[in-house]
């Protein structure tokens, strides 16, 4: 079995990858996995074991036609996590999520077709639902983003879809809440305030800061997705939620608690243009026919994640670049 992993440098592709080659996932204990990443600000090559045998890096770019070409041919399955994922940053220039999670997609696509590799999982968000005042998105829910980078999502869901249907190829996606662990880049919540708070830094709060968010730990996630690689039916989305459901306000003060830090650290933030108020996943499909359930409860999750930044200054630091967007919530 060979895997190709886009995005593989980032958060949740790194942790995908790290478990799989650790044999973390029954049946793909001798997986060898190709990475393919632009090592962009979120992508870091320090996220991947340097020298593990059943591992190739190869630094690109997913709109590059010609090395996904030169590159695909072997391969039995790709698991496509490449993306722009930050809100804000679509916000102020949308052209590069467009480029990469549509066209990227649909290049990667074409790539495989071309190639032969018919197994493909495409990893989205819940985002490109919208907002939803109560009860949970299915997935028969209609698609109704409200960002740019949600949009964009969205719209690489529907190439996806469209692959399989038109050409038969055999594609699942995945849709999922918030996800928190380590390895996060820390322009994203939980990873921005906690750094903040450690270093007695100020944290921005969006608006009054009851925005509603479902987490789920990165290692649920990719557990979920490994799920799908392995079950999932060719044309299904599957939700894959946390079961979790916490305010900006009460993530904020965790963190403060976590961190030891004082509740005056926190400053309120004009809010988000479009900004979602409230996210929730029915993942009843996954569960019945995949027999997925999330582990990592949130309190354990969320302390253990803390402590991880606490002990790995050196990796967050260097990811805190000069062009990140400061004071940044979900």
């Amino acid at each position: 079995m060979r895997i190709l992993v886009t995005g593989g440098a980032g958060f949740i592709g790194s942790h995908y990858v790290r478990t799989l080659l650790e044999g973390g996932y029954p049946g793909y204990e001798f997986a060898r996995v190709t990475v393919l990443d632009a090592l962009t600000y979120a992508g870091n090559r320090s996220n991947l074991p340097a020298s593990h045998p059943r591992l190739e890096f190869v630094h690109g770019d997913i709109c590059d036609l010609p090395l996904l070409l030169d590159l695909l041919p072997g391969h039995d399955a790709v698991v496509h996590f490449a993306a722009e994922s930050h809100v804000d940053r679509s916000v102020a220039s949308s052209a590069p999520f467009f480029r990469t999670n549509v066209v990227g997609t649909q290049t990667l696509l074409d790539a495989c077709l071309a190639t032969d590799v018919q197994r493909f999982v495409h990893v989205s968000t819940d985002e490109v639902y919208g907002s939803i005042e109560q009860g949970s998105w299915t997935e028969e829910w209609p698609l109704l983003p409200n960002s740019p980078y949600a949009a964009s999502k969205a719209g690489s869901d529907l190439v996806a879809r469209s692959y399989w249907r038109t050409h038969g190829l055999d594609i699942s996606i995945t849709r999922c809440s918030n996800n928190y662990g380590p390895y996060q880049h820390p322009e994203k919540l939980i990873p921005l305030f906690t750094t903040n708070l450690l270093r007695g830094l100020p944290v921005p709060l969006y608006g009054d800061g009851r925005n509603i968010r479902e987490w789920l730990h990165v290692d649920d996630h990719c557990r979920a997705i490994q799920l799908v690689l392995a079950g999932g039916r060719a044309g299904e989305v599957y939700n894959v939620g946390g079961g979790n459901e916490q305010t900006n306000v009460d993530i904020t003060q965790r963190l403060l608690r976590l961190c030891g830090a004082d509740p005056s650290l926190v400053r309120r933030a004009a809010d988000r243009k479009g900004h979602d108020l409230r996210y929730s996943l029915d993942e009843s499909k996954i569960r019945d026919e995949l027999g997925y359930a999330p582990r990592i409860g949130f309190e354990e999750g969320l302390a253990a994640t803390v402590a991880w930044y606490r002990d790995n200054g050196t990796w967050w630091q260097a990811g805190r670049t000069a062009e990140s967007p400061a004071g940044r919530a979900a």
